[in-house]
C-alpha cells in the first residue's frame, strides 16, 4: 500500500522540537506497517528528511518501514 502525505508544516517558532517527525511517524503508523509513505516536499526541506530516516527518490521522499512511536507525550 501507499500513503501520500502533502502540505505538512510546523510553524517556525515550534521547529526543532520533534513535532514534524512525530506527525510523519504518526501518519505512517496509522496507515499501517506495510504501507510506504510517499512525501512530496518543498526544496527547503531537503536537508530535513534524511535526518528523520526518509530516502530520497528522484521526485519524492519515501519511508518504507513504519517506526514504533509513542504518541502519548
Amino acid at each position: 500500500y501507499c500513503t501520500y502525505l502533502s502540505d505538512l508544516a510546523v510553524d517556525v517558532s515550534f521547529q526543532g522540537r520533534g513535532i514534524g517527525r512525530r506527525l510523519i511517524d504518526f501518519t505512517h503508523e496509522q496507515a499501517g506497517k506495510k504501507t510506504t509513505l510517499i512525501l512530496l516536499a518543498a526544496p527547503a526541506a531537503a536537508t530535513y528528511y534524511p535526518h528523520i530516516g526518509l530516502t530520497r527518490h528522484d521526485s519524492c521522499w519515501i519511508m518504507k518501514d513504519s517506526p514504533s512511536i509513542d504518541v502519548s507525550t
